[in-house]
């Protein structure tokens, strides 16, 4: 199993990789603080004073100003694959009294900022309902229906990736290369081409082994999508302590 362009989007936009905002007619991109709400709308936190702000002002005859949320993704790691960008867009409205607040508690669940304090004042809060999304990878752009984009999750380790690669390769870098050796059937003991792991999602690892210039990428499936943290570390126990009986399935 590997995670869905569904997922794949929703995770890249949920608020822990910096977005730009490009608004139609109007000059741009902007850098822009943003997460996603649990339905998947995007919340945007803008500066009372900022241009952003005043792109994101109704024109004559408007209610609410079409906008594009552009999200790249920063590999966790030297020699990680990107999960490449995604790109949702809908129209923007500013969210006033109870709306805001609300909304400002979704924010704050992804990005806890004490900004938010300032709603109001210093800052305004826009949300806006994804009505076309897009998830771009090499040379490829696949649409993703907005009804499987808001019903997906993001994942859940995505944050926590960069550290648990850390981890795995600084405190557990001879376990995990044995285990990933009995995994991938290799023979001989080539440091230039040693399996390390790459990438961590909700539904297994990414390995790259060989030497420079020939390197391969493989996915290593967990028999079932991980919850959290806690049930991933069980999950690797095996990985980092040999005598241990069952760990991540096979290749997938």
């Amino acid at each position: 199993m590997r995670p869905s362009p569904a997922e794949t989007v929703r995770t890249l936009v949920a608020g822990r990789l910096p977005g730009l905002v490009h608004l139609t007619h109007r000059p741009g991109p902007h850098h822009v603080r943003h997460v996603t709400d649990p339905d998947g709308r995007v919340l945007l936190l803008v500066p009372v004073v900022s241009d952003l702000a005043a792109a994101l002002r109704p024109g004559p005859g408007e209610e609410d100003v079409a906008v594009v949320l552009d999200v790249l993704d920063l590999p966790p790691a030297a020699g990680a694959p990107s999960l490449g960008r995604a790109w949702v867009s809908g129209w923007a409205g500013e969210l006033r009294g109870d709306e805001a607040r609300a909304a400002a508690q979704d924010f704050a669940a992804v990005d806890p900022t004490g900004d938010l304090l300032d709603l109001g004042t210093r800052f305004r809060m826009f949300r806006f309902e994804v009505v076309e999304a897009r998830w771009e990878r090499g040379d490829t752009v696949r649409r993703v229906d907005p009804e499987a984009y808001a019903e997906a999750a993001p994942d859940p380790l995505h944050a926590l990736e960069p550290a648990l690669l850390a981890d795995l390769a600084d405190h557990h870098g001879d376990e995990v290369t044995a285990y990933l050796r009995r995994q991938l059937g290799l023979t001989g003991d080539d440091p230039a081409g040693a399996p390390r792991v790459v990438r961590i999602d909700r539904h297994g690892l990414v390995v790259a082994y060989g030497r420079p210039g020939a390197r391969r990428r493989i996915r290593l499936a967990f028999p079932a999508p991980v919850a959290d943290h806690a049930e991933l570390a069980r999950l690797l126990h095996p990985m980092i302590c040999p005598r241990a009986a069952a760990g991540p399935g096979g290749p997938a």
